[in-house]
């Protein structure tokens, strides 16, 4: 099995694990727990066209900040202390859902706290290459992508019997084994001190946890699911 770490882009025609730490993947993968799907939107006037067809929560950021009419931002907190009984969250937010557009394989939601969970669908799904792409920052790479990347390596690896492991995707393995660091640079990361002055440092916290969740998203016909539903 091909192993492979990308940015933005995926190198794989089979297997693809998208990965956008702060916060977007976080937020879809405890979305979950409470939503039977998440549409994920590339444009605001996207998101409220399809809950205004469809009905459902719509949540989104732009800039970290969440969009103003909307029922909740990009926040896997406020998600978790969410109360509802509607079966569908839109999503749209600055990174994680547009790097999704332009995927052309199959694609899971990889982040810190579904990073051994993650590991092990992909493994069971892919034939002969996973690329666990990086989300960044308008372009930008961004350590907290690159750190829970690491990680979903490092349980790949695991995992795996025999693979091909890229030179870049082993510094990965290698920078996320010391998790006290690891914890230091997610909070210290551009991303996290933006979120904190927006007053969202339960989120930075949160999205910090390794391997707290079983939850795997699987993205087909436009939305996510759990892969096992």
């Amino acid at each position: 099995m091909k192993v492979t770490l990308s940015f933005e882009e995926s190198a794989s025609s089979d297997v693809s694990i998208m990965v956008d730490a702060l916060r977007a993947s976080s937020t879809i993968t405890v979305a979950l727990d409470k939503f039977k799907r998440v549409i994920p939107c590339f444009t605001l006037e996207e998101a409220l066209k399809i809950k205004e067809t469809n009905g459902g929560v719509v949540a989104g950021e732009r800039m970290g900040k969440q969009v103003e009419g909307f029922d909740l931002g990009n926040s896997p907190t406020a998600i978790n202390d969410l109360e509802t009984w509607k079966d569908t969250l839109i999503l749209t937010t600055s990174n994680g859902t547009r790097i999704l557009e332009n995927m052309h394989s199959q694609v899971l939601i990889g982040s810190l706290i579904n990073a051994k969970a993650v590991a092990k669908e992909s493994i069971g799904i892919a034939k002969e290459h996973i690329d666990v792409v990086m989300a960044g920052v308008k372009g930008n790479f961004a350590i907290e992508d690159y750190l829970a990347s690491g990680e979903i390596l490092y349980w790949i690896s695991q995992c795996l019997d025999e693979c091909e492991i890229s030179e870049y995707a082993k510094t990965a393995i290698l920078a996320s084994r010391d998790y006290e660091s690891l914890k230091d640079s997610f909070i210290n990361s551009r991303t996290a001190k933006r979120l904190i002055e927006l007053g969202y440092e339960n989120d930075v916290d949160f999205c910090c946890l390794k391997n707290i969740t079983e939850n795997v998203a699987v993205y087909e016909n436009n939305q996510l699911n759990l892969i096992n539903d």
